[in-house]
């Protein structure tokens, strides 16, 4: 086994290799005058199960063409096998035709991964799961799930109530399995979206009046459907709202608008590394490095990964 790591999030990739007792595959990644990238790497991995950790985050087209490349070197470097680690997937809500003279990017990059020569893709919490589909090579889609479930168990005590709460109808799946992991309820914000990165609240479907309210995602970008769903909770009775998010892209202002905002606290993954300004309090990420370094001893020894889907 042999683990490789992009620019986008190298200390996610240590966390990994430290778990799997593997060291770094040592590589020099630099950049021609031009802006073209330029790859090396600095170990014989011929015949080695090879696995690429690199997000796809901001600068998404520069983590992308990255993660294109260390694939490409792989291949041509007589690797037995690829697995592209991508703990965040960049364009993945470019999923559909959202007009009619559109691309499907989602279905675009799955293609250039393939080309590239990637055998395996290894993801978390994909924006919308039918993405898999949009491969012929094998997708395991990890949950952070679990990850967060610890988590809400140290903030809160076992007789508290709980209600978890969808921003959209699109998440009410994943607000009712973490509502099924603690006997919960749930909860759905109705929102209208009158253009891109902006969001109106509309109408709370449930009853979150005296219950500590969990808000859960897979993506927070500008944060203000977030800011916005957690007023119209707090408005509606709630006694407190946490967030828990998996990938924090935190666009722009994001941070700020947390901080400001009446959220106790917004948890994300350590999918994309952390750029919040030091003073953002609200903002605390935990790493899944232990969740992918699992599945990638798992995958390297051929076993079976079900059981960390949650």
């Amino acid at each position: 086994m042999k683990i490789l790591a992009g620019n986008a999030n190298p200390q996610l990739a240590k966390e990994i290799a430290e778990h799997c007792f593997s060291d770094l595959v040592p590589s020099k990644i630099s950049t021609f005058a031009d802006g073209e990238t330029s790859i090396e790497f600095l170990e014989n991995i011929r015949g080695e199960d090879v696995f690429i950790v690199q997000p796809t985050s901001t600068p998404v087209n520069d983590s992308l063409m990255e993660l294109l490349i260390m694939i490409d070197a792989a291949r041509r470097s007589s690797a037995a096998r690829i697995t592209a680690v991508i703990p965040y997937f960049g364009y993945a809500r470019q999923d559909r035709k959202s007009a009619s003279r559109t691309p499907i990017t989602a279905k675009l990059v799955a293609n250039l991964l393939v080309t590239a020569g990637a055998d395996r893709i290894l993801t978390m919490d994909l924006h919308a799961g039918q993405i898999q589909g949009f491969f012929d090579i094998p997708v395991d889609d990890l949950t952070s799930r679990l990850v967060f479930a610890k988590d809400i168990k140290r903030q809160y005590d076992a007789d508290a109530p709980f209600v978890f709460v969808s921003p959209d109808a699109g998440g009410v799946v994943r607000a009712r399995k973490f509502a099924d992991m603690f006997g919960g309820e749930i909860a759905i914000v109705d929102k209208r979206r009158p253009e891109a990165g902006v969001s109106e609240v509309m109408n709370l479907i449930g009853n979150v009046e005296g219950k500590h309210a969990i808000l859960v995602d897979d993506i927070v970008d500008s944060g203000g459907t977030l800011c916005n769903a957690a007023q119209a909770i707090i408005d509606a009775g709630a006694l407190s709202v946490r967030a828990y998010i998996t990938h924090g892209v935190l666009s722009g202002k994001a941070c700020e608008k947390v901080e400001a905002s009446i959220l106790q606290e917004m948890v994300v993954t350590n999918s994309i590394a952390d750029h919040c300004p030091k003073n953002c309090k609200k903002t605390r990420q935990v790493s899944v490095g232990l969740l992918f370094g699992e599945a990638i001893r798992r995958v390297h020894n051929e076993e079976s990964v079900s059981s960390l889907f949650g």
